[in-house]
């Protein structure tokens, strides 16, 4: 078995009961990842596509041996457990699960780039970011993640929803 590897996922809902969400999705990846640190909860307005309900957007920092193309499949498949059919880009769902950052891994597939390619440019991911891992750097930029929040635009449109997760409470909790 591999080593694990600290990865970094963005978790975002904005259809059903949206904290319900974020707490189930979390869920189903303690059962096989590691979760090791939660941000707060944010409420986000949408990006791309505005006429859809706010989003409630948080990350968090995980152990994992999966690589990260089978990090991606177990996403996608907590996403489809969770109702979301992928209709067009931006739609709104119950759930979208992106892997920020794998180790400091750099790879781009047809499926899948990392570190994520939008990631300096969105403050609903930099902000809760910045709240567990400030000074984790950007393989591909060289800037911490603080310095990449500090100049992304967009961070009014991010108010804090509910302060810190505690991981144990995830672990314990029952589907």
């Amino acid at each position: 078995m591999s080593k694990p590897v600290c990865a970094f996922l963005g978790l975002g809902s904005n259809l059903g009961e949206r904290e319900d969400n974020l707490y189930r999705a979390l869920t189903l990846l303690s059962k096989n990842a590691e979760l090791q640190k939660i941000s707060s909860i944010y409420e986000t307005e949408p990006v791309g596509y505005e006429e859809q309900p706010w989003f409630l957007n948080l990350v968090c920092r995980i152990g994992t041996a999966l690589p990260p193309r089978e990090l991606l499949r177990l996403a996608k498949e907590i996403e489809g457990w969770m109702g979301r059919i992928v209709s067009f880009v931006n739609a709104p769902r119950p759930m979208d699960i992106d892997i920020l950052l794998y180790g400091d891994m750099v790879m781009e597939t047809k499926d899948l780039t990392v570190p994520h390619p939008r990631l300096k440019d969105r403050a609903f991911v930099l902000i809760p970011l910045a709240e567990i891992a400030p000074d984790r750097v950007h393989p591909v930029l060289g800037a911490t993640i603080l310095e990449l929040l500090y100049l992304v635009e967009g961070k009014e449109g991010v108010l804090r929803y509910k302060g810190g997760l505690d991981v144990s409470v995830i672990r314990g909790r029952a589907l």
